[in-house]
């Protein structure tokens, strides 16, 4: 009796040795991934609401398509997507389009090397000969700690 009694203190002791270190494993990964979070966030989206001139979506598509895209690109400016609303005729003359951005003040410092670009300027000449934007909404947003996108 005394044997089967040592034998099942041993395997006791044994699943409560690796019980205890699985849990400080997961709780180890779970501060790890706290930590990780709290780094990303800083990062901020801005979302870009172009209200343009009736009929212009097409021509400043174009325009995104063939040359503004890649001077954002190359100004770090990150775009996660551009859209064109369908079916909601208030909407008919809106281009929106969103970035992803580390911090404020690096979406500052690149929009402020976009905007002295001279490629941009030569789009800002055509665009004042041909208007096709009537007004822009700018939205700087943080993801929510829920946010599947961080």
């Amino acid at each position: 009796m005394t044997l089967k009694f040592r034998k099942s203190t041993r395997w006791t002791f044994c699943g409560i040795a690796v019980l205890c270190f699985a849990a400080g494993s997961l709780f180890t990964a779970r501060l790890a991934h706290i930590e990780r979070v709290r780094a990303d966030n800083n990062r901020v989206f801005e979302l870009r609401v172009y209200h343009t001139l009736p009929g212009k979506v097409p021509a400043l598509e174009s325009r995104f398509r063939d040359t503004t895209s890649k001077l954002l690109t190359k100004h770090d400016l990150n775009v996660v997507g551009y859209w064109v609303p369908e079916g909601a005729p208030a909407w008919d003359n809106t281009f929106i389009f969103m970035l992803a951005h580390p911090s404020r003040e690096e979406a500052k410092k690149n929009w402020d090397a976009f905007l002295a670009d001279p490629g941009f300027q030569e789009v800002l000449k055509t665009e004042q000969a041909d208007k096709t934007v009537e007004k822009i909404d700018v939205t700087y947003m943080h993801p929510t700690d829920f946010s599947p996108m961080k």
